[in-house]
């Protein structure tokens, strides 16, 4: 049987590939944390929190037992959940007090968090093997932390797991949806066509003989429901009350941040061509399939010299078809002159589009090991540490930073991000219920065609046709029917599905003329698509958040060394069909190159179409910047010096507010905090003539903290206010 996991090793160039003994506790507690995720089933969301809780957990058995960092979890109220913490016995040797109390966390957590996995006992044997070769107890299970390290992780992980009982996942109901019901019945992805949809805008569920989810696990429901469409009301990490909005269906209260307003639907009542944007985004969906042709000898370069660099994107939906190249695939991105860490050009990668496009389905629809979206960047992170040109030093800045610091840190950072991206793209999944290309484009093709009014198929509601890729089944035509049944009706040019491949040792569907009806995404027949709604792209979400997040960490936007690359074997890495053709070498230069490399992934891959692509990138970026910032403030204690020396504060009783004068001009970001750490709003100050004002709502009066920063995160000035 193929495995993808052979190619991970060659991830980037001049890697070096350590032993688990080499790397840190933190590394070692992480991969065991992926390799748990893997086991389990194919659950982005919940998979989301587990990487942030037990990073967080990492991060606070850390920060317990150091003087200058602050805690996230001991002794903070977050979200209305207070855990006590007031530490009266400090071990002489750091460092081993750390290891040993993130090592109880992080165990305490896998065994609660993955108890109900279909490899639990395998989960359970890994990670016992590693408390073993650290030379821990595990059968030490006191939580009086003033103990000792190994008593401080059991609490961490205790408190967590609590704090976890309330924090709107359901967990205690294994996440079950309390309300969401789909408007849709299940399409039958079998069958033809899909006669039974009643909304072309809404998500329908797929009906299959075995569902096996992403991470290949029999389910043992063959009708998947919506994976978390109320997880927008789970607490979040950094996600602001401004950028939150709520509305009500079936009398749940669904929470959505960064709503972006409503995707692109079809119109029941108005007759749309291809202009309109729903249908040409899944005409776009269902041409990108027909790419996936090795019999098609059409080469691309897909270095960074000819690829990546995209300096912006499009805001309005109307601006998309500038954006994306719709016969040919890929985007605008006009690539780089120079490698910046050799100042050499960066050489051709020429390659077969047919097996560019089937890699790039595959390497980025769960990671190459199943890890989810939000695992597969942790791999990434993993894997750029281990490079031999990576500096660490925080932000790029300052001195270097030991293995065990870094990692706590960057762990803390990126699971915040990949939280709050779940929280903030589900939330809109299960506000706009958006449809996916496989029911859109078999539903559109139920009406018939879209474009020509003087044929007898036609209907507004039909598919756009576009010669050589969507046109209608003449008489004689060898797609007819026994009887002529389907004269009439559509076909495309695609990816000709699963019903071709008997071996995916050997075979390959290749591309050709298939009945619309019978159109399938790139992916493998048991599973199809994801089991829940497709707008926002969680895809596109979770890789921008990342990529913003590696970027500010490193204080660069380019992979070590100015390349980051993954080998694929001839015919060893695609899994459900034959392929590559030849060996081929993913190439990025920036991990925004990455991250938007991904998003096309899911186009081409038939999972989303581009209005699902783009505000996900959109907020995924905000996302990521706000994480960043949020974790950095944790980094040092809250009871700091001012870094703006001579600032003068002075309380305004009667509006609950303080005025501040410094020598300042310009607009500056702020932050107010309660002083137990839970973050009360943020906002922009303005200074004119060396003087500002900020109000509070009169709720937040007391002492509280006030955080200045600039443009960039760079804290200017930190100290407690008293608002009276």
């Amino acid at each position: 049987m193929k495995k993808q996991t052979i190619c991970f090793l060659v991830f980037l160039v001049g890697s070096i590939i350590q032993l688990h003994g080499q790397h840190s506790v933190s590394r070692q507690w992480n991969e065991q944390v992926l390799e748990a995720i893997r086991d389990d089933f194919a659950r982005p969301t919940v998979h989301a929190r587990n990487l942030f809780h037990t990073s967080a957990a990492m991060y606070d058995a850390w920060a317990a037992y150091n003087p200058n960092a602050d805690t996230y979890f001991l002794g903070k109220n977050n979200h209305g959940f207070t855990i006590p913490f007031a530490l009266s016995n400090v071990p002489s040797d750091i460092v081993t007090a750390q290891e040993e109390a993130m090592s109880f966390a992080v165990y305490r957590l896998i065994n609660h968090r993955f108890k109900n996995a279909p490899f639990i006992r395998r989960i359970k044997s890994r990670a016992n093997n590693l408390m073993k070769d650290l030379g821990y107890d595990r059968k030490n299970t006191s939580t009086d932390y003033n103990c000792g390290p190994a008593e401080l992780g059991n609490y961490i992980a205790a408190q967590i797991i609590q704090y976890g009982q309330q924090d709107g996942s359901n967990e205690e109901n294994d996440y079950s949806n309390q309300f969401y019901q789909s408007e849709n019945p299940p399409l039958l992805i079998e069958a033809r066509g899909n006669p039974n949809i009643l909304n072309l805008n809404k998500w329908q569920p797929l009906e299959l003989s075995n569902f096996i989810d992403q991470a290949g696990n029999p389910t043992g429901d063959n009708v998947p429901d919506f994976l978390s469409p109320e997880w927008g009301s789970v607490l979040a990490f950094a996600l602001k009350e401004a950028d939150a909005s709520n509305f009500e269906r079936a009398g749940f209260k669904y929470k959505v941040y960064h709503d972006p307003g409503p995707p692109a639907y079809i119109e029941y009542d108005e007759k749309t061509g291809i202009e309109n944007p729903y249908k040409w985004g899944h005409a776009m969906v269902s041409m990108w399939s027909s790419h996936h042709n090795p019999s098609d000898t059409t080469l691309i370069n897909i270095a960074p010299s000819a690829m990546g660099n995209i300096s912006e994107y499009p805001t309005k939906v109307e601006d998309y078809p500038s954006f994306y190249n719709f016969f040919e695939g890929g985007d605008n991105g006009k690539g780089y002159d120079l490698n910046p860490n050799t100042q050499l050009p960066y050489s051709s990668n020429i390659v077969k589009r047919s097996d560019y496009s089937r890699i790039l389905a595959e390497f980025w629809a769960d990671g190459p090991d199943s890890e989810t979206p939000p695992g597969h960047w942790f791999t990434i992170l993993n894997t750029i540490n281990d490079h031999p040109d990576l500096v660490k030093k925080f932000m790029g800045e300052g001195a270097i930073i030991d293995d065990l610091e870094w990692d706590v840190k960057s762990y803390f950072i990126l699971g915040g991000a990949m939280h709050d991206v779940a929280i903030s793209a589900w939330g809109i999944k299960g506000k706009y219920d958006y449809i996916r290309p496989v029911s859109a484009i078999r539903g559109m093709a139920e009406f018939g065609q879209g474009s020509d009014t003087s044929l007898a198929n036609y209907s507004h509601l039909g598919l756009p046709l576009i010669p050589g890729f969507i046109e209608i089944i003449e008489e004689g035509d060898l797609l007819q029917g026994l009887n002529g049944e389907n004269i009439g009706d559509t076909k495309v040019y695609a990816w000709r599905g699963p019903i071709f491949i008997n071996d995916p040792e050997d075979d390959v569907a290749k591309a050709g003329w298939i009945p619309s009806k019978l159109w399938w995404p790139y992916q493998r027949p048991s599973f199809v698509t994801p089991p829940f709604a497709g707008y926002v792209s969680g895809h596109s979400t979770f890789s921008r958040a990342a990529a913003e997040v590696l970027t500010a960490l490193t204080g660069d936007p380019f992979f070590p060394g100015g390349i980051g690359e993954f080998e694929c074997p001839k015919n060893e890495f695609l899994v459900f069909e034959n392929g590559p053709s030849k060996d081929i070498t993913l190439q990025w230069a920036t991990y925004r190159d990455a991250s938007d490399q991904c998003s096309l992934s899911r186009i081409w891959g038939g999972i989303h179409p581009p209005v699902d692509d783009i505000p996900g990138r959109l907020i995924g970026e905000k996302i990521g910047i706000d994480a960043f910032r949020h974790a950095r403030s944790y980094f040092t204690k809250s009871s700091e010096a001012p870094i703006l020396d001579g600032a003068k504060i002075f309380p305004i009783d009667k509006n609950c507010g303080v005025s501040i004068q410094h020598e300042l001009e310009g607009t500056f970001p702020a932050q107010v905090f309660q002083y137990d750490g839970k973050l009360l709003f943020e906002t922009n100050l303005i200074f004119k003539n060396n003087q500002s004002y900020i109000e509070v709502d009169a709720e937040g009066c007391g002492i509280l903290l006030l955080v200045i920063t600039d443009q960039e995160g760079t804290i200017l000035f930190k100290n407690k206010i008293v608002i009276e």
